[in-house]
């Protein structure tokens, strides 16, 4: 083979890898058994679990360690909880992300060709859910053309993150109007619900809250008045209302809703939770303890001192403590486990938030307590009944109050805590000497190498218009 046609086939099959292209070109031996045709249901489970399993384990590799959950220990130097990003630290996320898009697309296609309305509503939903994740993680990223490796578009052109927001927006608005109850998912049961269709509206219609409220700093997207529209008529906009209604995938352990991590042992060996995490925990008196973390013990291990966590990106050498930190709890990852999309505490501080800044009549206080409680027992931990007269649990009538919280409600839940936190500026983390990238906390993902090399010209064209490709640059909705 020539070295032209070598590099040919390398940039068809490095460009199906970065843009989700199929796989399906023209085959030389058909298999006559194959189905040819695939139902919306077929796509649906595989898709959910995919997502969920692999956004549980971004919020342990990445997420602990940028929001100070907890960090590798010991771990004298380096590390993303010392800012330290790699250039392929979102490779995955963007080749994972735009594998399920391309399964997304074909299940709608699928559902409108069958007139399914709901499974139509469902690929709308978790299509929107998807890409809003995407371009919260690197900003513009392509949309329209993308998933299309079967009509020989190979190098995508980049959406704007205003353009990616409107559509999915939009489609969430239309996804709303297109689930009907009285009509039953025909397509087996999905992992997620069961086949409730109001549950899975509410999620629509919960996961556009969030959305609305994540560009809330752009006047042209009419946000506040859009939450409201929703908060004030929930008959024709149901949202969450109960943790049984909440989206949580229940993986039970039985093939094939499996733990993500394949030896359990992995999310606790060489690990620490952070001060910050722990800290705030204990002031709380907080019930989620036991839940989230083991108690520190004495160098030698063989006493509890409480929990105890250690600075993330701390200076100097691990010998400075001189007590083995708190860690994570391995029950959290053990089979049977939950792993978060989308939780009702969410929508609890969301309309504590809009109530407390007035753009709805809603009780803030109500709604922060109402999002602490429901946070609080999403792990099955109970809430004293003297919790917020603890002053550092009673709400106080500020922001920063309802994010510390939510910061806790969003805990494994996938980028969640790091998006809210670029949004808001809270819960304030801690910085240290050890920092690098000027202590600034990044605020995106870069573009994978093989976007730079492969799709040059749309990506050239996409970080002029975001002002550069690099992890301090702001995305839209935070300028």
């Amino acid at each position: 083979m020539t070295t032209i046609k070598k590099l040919l086939v390398l940039l068809v099959a490095l460009s199906c890898i970065s843009f989700s292209c199929t796989d399906d070109f023209a085959e030389l031996n058909i298999d006559p058994n194959k189905i040819d045709k695939v139902s919306p249901g077929t796509l649906l489970n595989p898709i959910i679990y995919e997502m969920a399993s692999f956004n549980t384990s971004r919020a342990d590799a990445f997420t602990f360690e940028i929001m100070q959950v907890g960090l590798p220990y010991p771990s004298a130097t380096g590390g993303e909880h010392r800012y330290d990003i790699s250039e392929t630290a979102g490779n995955s996320t963007w080749n994972n992300y735009y594998r399920w898009i391309k399964n997304l697309k074909e299940m709608e296609a699928t559902a409108v060709a069958a007139q399914d309305k709901n499974y139509e509503a469902i690929a709308l939903t978790l299509n929107a859910w998807v890409y809003s994740l995407l371009t919260d993680s690197f900003g513009d990223v392509p949309m329209d053309e993308a998933a299309r490796g079967d009509e020989k578009i190979l190098q995508p052109a980049f959406n704007t993150q205003k353009e990616v927001y409107t559509k999915i927006l939009a489609d969430l608005e239309k996804a709303n109007t297109l689930f009907d109850a009285s009509k039953p998912m025909i397509y087996g049961t999905d992992i997620l619900y069961g086949n409730k269709i109001g549950n899975w509206r509410k999620f629509c219609n919960s996961l556009r809250l969030r959305m609305l409220l994540r560009v809330s700093k752009r006047p042209e997207m009419n946000s506040f008045v859009k939450m409201a529209e929703i908060i004030n008529n929930p008959s024709a906009h149901p949202v969450f209302t109960s943790n049984q209604e909440a989206a949580i995938l229940k993986i039970t352990g039985v093939t094939p809703l499996v733990s993500p991590w394949g030896r359990a042992i992995d999310f606790t060996t060489f690990r620490a939770t952070s001060e910050f995490f722990t800290n705030n925990l204990n002031e709380l008196n907080d019930p989620r303890r036991e839940k989230f973390m083991i108690q520190a013990r004495s160098k030698d291990g063989k006493t509890s001192i409480g929990y105890k966590g250690i600075p993330s990106a701390y200076a100097g050498s691990d010998s400075q403590f001189n007590f083995i930190p708190s860690n994570h709890n391995v029950a959290l990852v053990t089979a049977p486990m939950v792993s978060a999309i989308m939780s009702y505490a969410e929508v609890e501080f969301i309309k504590s938030e809009l109530a407390m800044l007035a753009h709805t009549s809603g009780n803030a206080k109500a709604h922060y307590q109402a999002g602490v409680k429901a946070a609080v027992e999403q792990w099955g931990a109970t809430l004293t009944s003297d919790y917020f007269e603890n002053p550092k649990a009673a709400y106080d009538g500020t922001l920063e109050r309802i994010m510390l919280q939510k910061y806790y409600a969003l805990y494994f839940n996938d980028y969640q805590q790091w998006f809210e936190y670029r949004r808001t500026g809270f819960p304030v983390l801690p910085k240290t000497s050890a920092m690098v990238n000027n202590q600034q906390t990044p605020v995106r993902f870069k573009y994978p190498n093989i976007v730079q090399i492969y799709n040059k010209e749309n990506y050239e064209k996409a970080v002029s218009n975001m002002g550069g490709d690099d992890i301090n640059t702001k995305v839209w909705w935070e300028k």
